[in-house]
């Protein structure tokens, strides 16, 4: 009798553990100020929160003029912001039909020779931009010129940008 006791108990036990053992998915978290900007924040990375928006406001005093931003890729490095052990995270920013995009992730372990950081950023930011093509690009001028008030930006902040370029 103790022994059908002992193994329904050791039973439940086990069959309990392995249901705990399952994370709960996690959500980004997405700000939206609408006719301004739209940010998606990995879960974890909230604290990047304050730098993106800061960015949205330095491009509302003065929006491109002759286009639309295409995205950008950055590795920000925030001291502000613990990135999942990490010491940077990943930032995509476009700017369409006159609303700031961004986009924060994690970066993930690099598995093989072709992966990079830039491929990871363009690939979440392609997801969530897929809704919102280029119709208008800027010239390369007003391209640097965003880079420049972004860099500036996150030097009163104390953060360092550095972008993610092809170099295929």
């Amino acid at each position: 009798m103790y022994e059908l006791f002992f193994l329904v108990l050791l039973i439940a036990i086990v069959v309990l553990s392995m249901r705990r053992g399952k994370p709960a998915v996690d959500s980004p978290l997405i700000i939206e100020q609408a006719g301004r900007y739209h940010i998606t924040l990995a879960p974890h990375l909230e604290g990047a929160q304050t730098f993106i928006e800061k960015v949205a406001e330095q491009l509302a005093m003065s929006p491109p003029t002759s286009g639309e931003l295409p995205s950008l890729f950055f590795e920000v490095r925030d001291p502000n912001v613990l990135a999942n052990s990490s010491e940077f995270y990943l930032l995509a920013v476009a700017y369409r039909g006159g609303i700031f995009y961004a986009q924060v992730i994690n970066p993930q372990p690099l598995l093989r020779d072709a992966d990079s950081y830039l491929k990871q950023v363009q690939a979440f930011s392609e997801a969530v931009m897929v809704l919102h093509p280029t119709k208008h690009l800027l010239d390369d001028a007003e391209v640097k010129m965003f880079c420049r008030m972004l860099e500036i930006t996150a030097h009163q902040m104390n953060i360092i940008v550095t972008r993610l370029v092809d170099h295929e």
